[in-house]
């Protein structure tokens, strides 16, 4: 009873120590009257430090960009994918921040495909897009469904696409690793 009541009190000490950008807010949902959107708020704010996504098995990935808006660079933890749980995304979205540094914009939820029949997933009242090609080699075909709650998206927060994230220029990888994907 105890150590429950003290990760809700660290839960909710999280959620408000969060410093800096506050989560988008779409028209027909709103992040904090929504527990599903907050848990996912709670889940992934401490990867707004980007190396605890690399120690907690993200790994990072080309920057998307179209001509609607980017996506900015997604961090896949593979060990994740099909996860309909709130808190456990399997993806991450970042973009530079101008420091030298990359800033959590949005989080992904990405579902395989496991058969002609599969049934779409949903997630937050949200029906994930695709079924679509793998990003990177070895990466299945797939459902995705992208939150936008770090950074505002002017056409919604589960739009795929976000005209206010920017991807750099250069399309090289920018630290080792680093994989292309073809488009989302």
């Amino acid at each position: 009873m105890i150590a429950r009541l003290a990760g809700a009190a660290l839960a909710l000490v999280s959620a408000l120590a969060v410093p800096a950008s506050s989560p988008a807010h779409a028209t027909d949902q709103d992040f904090f009257t929504d527990p599903q959107l907050t848990a996912a708020y709670v889940a992934t704010a401490q990867y707004r430090y980007e190396p605890l996504a690399t120690a907690d098995g993200y790994e990072p990935h080309l920057c998307l960009a179209r001509a609607q808006g980017a996506m900015g660079f997604h961090y896949f933890n593979e060990s994740r994918f099909g996860s309909l749980d709130p808190k456990k995304p399997g993806g991450l979205l970042y973009e530079n921040s101008g420091d030298g540094r990359r800033r959590l914009v949005g989080v992904e939820w990405v579902v395989p495909v496991t058969g002609k029949n599969m049934k779409r997933p949903r997630l937050f009242g949200q029906d994930f897009q695709g079924p679509m090609a793998g990003h990177y080699p070895g990466m299945p075909t797939h459902y995705d469904l992208h939150v936008w709650l770090y950074k505002k998206n002017p056409r919604g927060l589960f739009f795929q696409w976000n005209p206010n994230v920017k991807c750099p220029a250069s399309t090289k990888p920018a630290m080792q690793g680093m994989s292309g994907m073809s488009g989302h």
